[in-house]
C-alpha cells in the first residue's frame, strides 16, 4: 500500500490487518522515519505491519515493493489543494509519476489488482447533482489536474496493457486522524479554545462527507468484487452540507456558542472554489454490497472525541480550506 501514513491510508491498513491481510505499508522516506498517522494504530496492529520507507518517483525500488504483492492500494499523492497553487511542479513529480511508477510496476510483476484512489476533486463544482461517474472532469486547482492525469493514466493502462485496475473516488473523507489543514479538525481546533468566533474561508460551499471507516470500507469492497475491475467507482454518501452548516454541526456538539466569521485569508483563489460536490454512489452500491453506515452527526461526534483526546494534532487557529 503506497500512503500508508496518511488519514485514510492509516485506517486501511488497520482494516486490512483485522481481516487478516498481510500488509507492506509504503511511507515515504524521512530522517526521522516517521511512520505518520500509523503511530495512532493499535500496537497489535502495528506489529504485524511490514514498514517500507521509499519515494514513489523512484520506479526501481517501486517495482519491488509491488513484486508478490496479490493487490496494491494505492493512495500515495500530494494532497494539500493551497500547496499545490504555489508547487505544482512537485504534485505532478508525484500524483502522476508515482501513479505511472505503480503502473509499470503492477505490468511487470504479474498484474496484481490495483485499487487506485481518485477524489471528488477532479469534477470540479458540480454541473449537476447528485455526480455520477460520467459528470465531466474540470481540474480547478493544479492538484485536481494532476489526479485526473492520474486517473487517465490508469484507464489507459487498463485499455493498452489489460492491467487489472479499479479506480475509487471518494467524496470528502473525514474522522479521527484528519490532518488539521482540513475543514472539520480545523474548526474543533479552534472550537476547543472555545472562542466568541470561529474563523472560516467560503461558508456557501457544499460538500458530500463521508466518514472514513466508510470510505475504508469502500476500498476493500473494490478489492473484494471481481464486477468493479476496470471500472471507476464515487465513494460518497449522496447526502450534502454548506460549510456554513457543517460549523454549526460541529459548534452544536461540542456545546461551543460561538458565531462564524469569514477570514478573506482563508479564500482560495478566485475561480478554484469549488461550488458543489454531491456524489451519486448508484454505480458502486449496485456492483457492490458497500453501503455508508456512519450518519454526519456521528461522524462529527466520533472525529470531536478523538481530537478531544489528541489536542496535540490540532494548533489552534490553523486553518486553511
Amino acid at each position: 500500500m503506497t500512503g500508508a501514513g496518511g488519514f485514510i491510508g492509516s485506517h486501511l491498513v488497520e482494516a486490512l490487518v483485522r481481516e487478516g491481510a498481510n500488509v507492506r505499508a509504503l511511507l515515504r522516506y524521512n530522517a526521522a522515519a516517521s511512520i505518520g498517522n500509523l503511530a495512532l494504530t493499535a500496537p497489535d496492529v502495528l506489529s504485524q505491519v511490514k514498514i517500507v520507507h521509499g519515494d514513489l518517483n523512484d520506479g526501481e525500488f517501486v517495482k519491488n515493493l509491488v513484486d508478490g504483492c496479490e493487490a496494491v492500494f494505492h493512495l500515495g499523492a500530494l494532497i494539500a489543494i493551497p500547496y499545490s497553487y504555489s508547487a505544482p511542479r512537485s504534485y505532478l513529480h508525484t500524483n502522476v509519476g508515482g501513479t505511472l511508477n505503480i503502473l509499470e510496476a503492477v505490468r511487470a510483476c504479474g498484474q496484481p489488482l490495483l485499487v487506485h484512489t481518485s477524489t471528488s476533486e477532479v469534477y470540479g463544482s458540480a454541473q449537476y447533482v447528485p455526480m455520477d461517474e460520467a459528470h465531466p472532469l474540470q481540474a480547478q486547482s493544479p492538484y485536481a489536474a494532476t489526479k485526473i492525469a492520474a486517473d487517465k493514466l490508469v484507464e489507459s493502462y487498463v485499455r493498452s496493457f489489460g492491467v487489472r485496475a479499479v479506480t475509487v473516488r471518494p467524496f470528502n473523507t473525514y474522522g479521527p486522524r484528519q490532518s488539521a489543514r482540513a475543514v472539520i479538525p480545523a474548526i474543533i481546533g479552534q472550537a476547543l479554545g472555545r472562542p466568541e468566533a470561529i474563523q472560516l474561508g467560503a461558508t456557501t460551499p457544499v460538500r458530500d462527507l463521508t466518514f472514513v471507516e466508510d470510505t475504508v470500507a469502500g476500498f476493500i469492497a473494490a478489492a473484494s468484487n471481481e464486477s468493479v475491475v476496470g471500472g471507476v467507482y464515487n465513494l460518497g454518501t449522496g447526502e450534502s452540507i454548506s460549510v456554513g452548516e457543517l460549523a454549526r454541526t460541529i459548534l452544536r456538539v461540542m456545546d461551543v456558542p460561538a458565531r462564524i466569521e469569514s477570514d478573506a485569508q482563508r479564500l482560495r483563489p478566485e475561480n478554484s472554489e469549488v461550488d458543489r460536490l454531491v456524489s451519486s454512489n448508484a454505480a458502486f452500491t449496485a456492483a457492490t454490497p458497500w453501503r455508508p453506515q456512519v450518519n454526519i452527526e456521528e461522524g462529527i461526534r466520533r472525529t470531536v472525541e478523538f481530537f478531544q483526546a489528541h489536542p496535540q494534532l490540532l494548533p489552534r487557529g490553523s486553518y486553511v480550506r
